[in-house]
């Protein structure tokens, strides 16, 4: 909650601890003001940010490595002496609303507190009472590990000038109340944005693009506007609550990477009125794709990555790219295939992935091809069976994927 931006891969090793020792005695709170801090530190998927792996929950020490060098997620435990055990519940706002510590230290942006000040007085307070029903941990964390001149505060000055705005929402009484439950969940406590959105130079959301897709760790964060080709156009609200929930829109796509993470330890747990409310609003996220115009096309006379695929893929995904309904999952279709980039397939391809929702694993084809024949494969089919991706894989990225896989 209080130091991320970019996820890195080391996110992905607190997967299945974070949610089963954090969140163990969930619903044994009889405070029913603590019980809602739980669900709303739930929803803000406070976990996997401040559990370092193999750590104590909310301990931080978790590494965020960015652009700028690395960070390491502070402690939010209630010790006194490393944790934020001496904050008042004014002090705890602050952070949430205005980017500001303790110490009145502004915050960096890797920390998404542009959307943190959209949560309500009341809801920072909850998330503070729960949080202090924490066992504090004794971690002293040395949080600033960014490059010159990044390393110096005071650089945010400027920051925050140019990009940050402080307020709460602000309810739209021209739309539901569903929708007005969903706007404050994916623009505040979710913020969706932070992954979804592409920043600028200096680590801001390009306001223009935003929701349109990013790189974040290597993989892909989709585009999540209404675009009906690229992003959640063809999704209905009930089938974006479905996939928060389960990490799995059946014969379509599952959950990959980080994306996994948060449904896992965030999305997965929230209720199933939430999770409509947070597709009714997605639906309406104008639709904004550069992928709309001047797709590239594949050249109709190269047969190599046809081959490739049916002598490596179609015995599982099919000719046609359609999978095996709830045990293989389709190519043609599938959001992370016809993402802006081509990194998700490319992981795949090199790391596997394990069984998850039914779907069986798949194994790594690392060591059985070269980086061109991945190449090969991937823009073949990010441009067949309907796929309109721009066939846009190149060798450098798939050797770079293949240096660091993440995990």
């Amino acid at each position: 909650m209080f130091c991320t931006l970019s996820i890195s891969a080391n996110r992905l090793k607190s997967l299945f601890f974070c949610a089963t020792v954090a969140f163990a005695p969930f619903y044994a709170f009889a405070d029913d003001a603590v019980k809602d801090g739980a669900y709303l530190a739930t929803a803000g998927d406070c976990t996997s940010c401040h559990t370092a792996p193999g750590g104590k929950p909310f301990a931080g020490g978790l590494k965020m490595a960015n652009q700028f060098g690395y960070l390491l997620t502070p402690n939010i435990t209630p010790d006194i002496e490393t944790g934020i055990g001496s904050y008042s519940k004014d002090d705890f706002f602050r952070v949430l609303h205005n980017g500001v510590n303790k110490k009145d230290q502004d915050l960096y942006p890797f920390m998404p507190y542009g959307a943190y000040t959209k949560v309500t007085r009341e809801d920072s307070d909850k998330i503070y009472d729960y949080l202090r029903t924490i066992q504090p941990v004794s971690n002293s964390i040395e949080v600033n590990h960014l490059d010159f001149p990044f390393n110096i505060r005071s650089s945010m000055i400027v920051w925050r000038e140019l990009f940050f705005k402080p307020g709460t929402y602000k309810s739209d009484p021209t739309q539901s109340t569903a929708w007005n439950r969903g706007a404050y969940l994916v623009e505040g406590l979710g913020h969706c944005s932070s992954c979804h959105s592409p920043r600028n130079l200096m680590g801001a959301i390009e306001k223009s693009k935003a929701y349109t897709g990013s790189v974040i760790d290597g993989w892909y964060a989709l585009n999540i506007t209404s675009n009906p080709l690229t992003g959640l156009g063809k999704w209905s609200a009930q089938d974006i609550a479905r996939f928060l929930k389960t990490g799995s829109y059946e014969s379509k796509t599952t959950a990959l990477g980080p994306m996994e993470e948060v449904v896992h330890n965030s999305t997965g747990k929230m209720t199933d009125s939430d999770l409509l409310a947070m597709g009714t609003y997605l639906k309406t996220l104008p639709a904004n794709s550069s992928l709309s115009v001047d797709r590239k096309k594949v050249d109709a006379n190269t047969l190599v990555g046809t081959r490739l695929y049916i002598d490596n893929c179609s015995g599982c995904h099919q000719s046609t790219g359609r999978g095996i309904t709830g045990v293989i999952p389709p190519l043609a279709g599938n959001p992370a295939v016809i993402a802006a980039q081509p990194n998700n397939i490319i992981k795949v391809i090199i790391r596997g992935i394990t069984a998850r929702n039914g779907y069986i694993p798949m194994p790594s084809f690392s060591s059985s091809l070269n980086d061109q024949e991945i190449v090969e494969i991937t823009n073949y089919i990010r441009s067949n069976w309907g796929n309109t991706a721009n066939p846009d894989a190149t060798k450098a990225l798939v050797e770079d994927i293949r240096k660091h896989p993440g995990i």
